[in-house]
């Protein structure tokens, strides 16, 4: 398979593994509603952030929508579209090191993306998928990119989103009226599309003329280009015109056997004179409850770029010259995402969540589907992590008062407000923080050991069975201190006051006082803490 190559590659592919763990520190007056709601809003660069969140949300996350730098050159935004921003060259040149200052913005912006979609890629269940927004800069840099970490065989579609609602009269070439949204599924042998709903213009089209009582029903074609070996006959009209056969090139969908089955049954329709081809009635009490989505997404249906600077500035009450966001997404937009690719207990997540409209989208979706869907959205600069992103998603939970002056209601729900730890998990010596709680080393323990989220409760050392073993944790008194050092070193006695489990153990303890016939004996495997948490 042809593989993509840049400036800085080697320096980044396995740069994720060396980014360190850190913890989410709640900041509860930044916090919406009710503390349990799942949905997250962590203030922080992306790539730490969602080193963090991995111990907790490691294959669990059904949609992921990214809307990241486009790289299009332009630097006048607070959100740098350059891949140029002061953080994003700090972290070029700590990684890449003195090669990173001569790199070409393309090379930048792949040093940018790759450790970031490694890391995404870890977050989906096996049947969910990634979409990302990106337009003709570096659509093609991306698609081979996504093929290298997510595999060229999940790769599903590209949607066209016609985000312009006129033609753009100032353009020099040409009027770019459109983006991409690349989807790629974990594993497509599992990921299906949920058919969208019926549009009322859809509906619209079902009509009744004969007044079935079957109800409305659209004409379908009763040719097809496919080829049907029973597809050829003469067919005589009710008015007793005869039809030699199908247009030239095509074949009849149904044999004659089976055309005048449909025929007793009133489902062939003659036209009005009785003298018309034939087509096929689909009665829209029969048909899908929804249909085929398909890779044109046309503004009127999803929103244009037009909408959505309206959008965002009704709800933050922006002036209308403001310019802090030039292109955000239309809430539509994202809610056929959402339609697309997610169940209504689904958990979605944004790692350039930018104006928060995935956060916005996600409420709406669930108001209107009477979902419970969650959200974890990342925002790297934290004037707009507050005062966008957390600010918007709070306004339309909790209601607010738009640009008009007009009172809009609240879509219910809330979120956590959070930032990132400022030291890592370990300390410059190598050992756990000394103010890392059980439940907090809980979700990095399980982490390490199972590649997955962790979702125990994390009040006992018994964290849960995987795989056929249990995985225990002795930190921080658990035991109520049973003995050698408060019961965080695996002993005779500490292990007898352990849950008992009948299978292969995994412990993990600062230390072992147990002899290898008695792990042996007791199908135990010890590992140490911190060591065999530094992954």
């Amino acid at each position: 398979m042809p593989t993509l190559n840049w400036i800085g590659k080697d320096a980044v592919v396995k740069h994720h593994k060396d980014v360190p763990f850190r913890l989410l520190e709640p900041v509860a007056d930044l916090s919406c509603g009710p503390a349990d709601s799942g949905n997250l809003i962590v203030q922080g660069d992306n790539l730490h952030a969602l080193k963090a969140l991995l111990p907790r949300y490691a294959g669990q996350v059904k949609c992921i929508y990214i809307d990241p730098p486009y790289n299009t050159g332009n630097e006048g935004w607070v959100y740098n579209d350059n891949v140029n921003s002061p953080e994003i060259r700090r972290w070029l040149g700590e990684v890449v090191g003195k090669e990173g200052e001569t790199l070409d913005r393309h090379d930048r912006w792949l040093c940018m993306m790759y450790p970031r979609l490694v890391l995404l890629r870890q977050f989906l269940r096996e049947d969910g998928a990634i979409f990302v927004s990106i337009d003709d800069n570096e659509v093609a840099t991306l698609r081979l990119l996504m093929d290298e970490i997510f595999g060229a065989k999940n790769f599903v579609a590209s949607a066209i989103w016609n985000m312009i609602d006129s033609p753009k009269n100032s353009a020099r070439y040409l009027s770019e009226d459109h983006e991409y949204i690349v989807l790629y599924a974990a594993n497509k042998d599992k990921w299906r599309p949920n058919p969208l709903p019926r549009s009322e213009a859809m509906i619209a089209r079902y009509k009744n003329p004969d007044n079935d009582p079957r109800g409305p029903w659209l004409l379908s074609d009763l040719a097809a280009r496919n080829f049907y070996a029973q597809g050829r006959y003469a067919i005589t009209t009710p008015s007793g015109k005869v039809i030699d056969g199908p247009p030239s090139g095509s074949y009849w969908r149904v044999s004659e056997e089976k055309f005048w089955e449909l025929d007793r049954d009133n489902r062939i329709w003659w036209g009005k004179t009785g003298s018309s081809r034939p087509g096929i009635k689909r009665f829209l009490s029969e048909v899908k409850d929804g249909v085929v989505p398909r890779t044109l997404w046309p503004w009127q249906e999803v929103g244009s770029t037009r909408h959505s600077k309206q959008e965002i500035s009704q709800i933050l009450n922006l002036g209308a010259s403001s310019d802090l966001f030039v292109t955000p997404k239309p809430t539509k937009l994202l809610q056929r995402i959402l339609q697309i690719a997610t169940d209504k207990d689904s958990l979605i997540l944004d790692s350039f969540a930018g104006s928060g409209t995935t956060g916005h989208a996600v409420l709406k979706q669930n108001t209107e589907d009477g979902g419970n869907r969650r959200f974890i959205l990342v925002e790297m600069d934290e004037g707009i992590a507050q005062n966008v992103t957390a600010e918007r998603v709070r306004r339309v939970a909790q209601g607010y008062t738009n640009a008009k002056g007009q009172e809009v209601a609240g879509l219910g729900g809330g979120f956590q407000f959070c930032r990132l730890s400022a030291e890592p998990l370990f300390d410059a010596d190598g050992q756990i923080r000394s103010d890392v709680t059980f439940a907090q080393l809980a979700e990095f323990v399980w982490f390490a050991e199972t590649g997955t989220g962790f979702t125990g409760m994390a009040d006992s050392p018994l964290l849960g069975v995987h795989e056929g073993r249990a995985i225990y944790l002795l930190y921080n008194g658990i035991l109520k201190d049973k003995s050698v050092a408060g019961g965080n070193v695996l002993t005779g006695a500490v292990f007898d006051a352990l849950p008992p489990f009948t299978g292969p153990k995994v412990i993990y303890a600062a230390a072992c006082r147990l002899g290898n016939a008695r792990l042996a004996r007791e199908g135990i495997i010890f590992k140490q803490t911190p060591y065999a948490l530094e992954m």
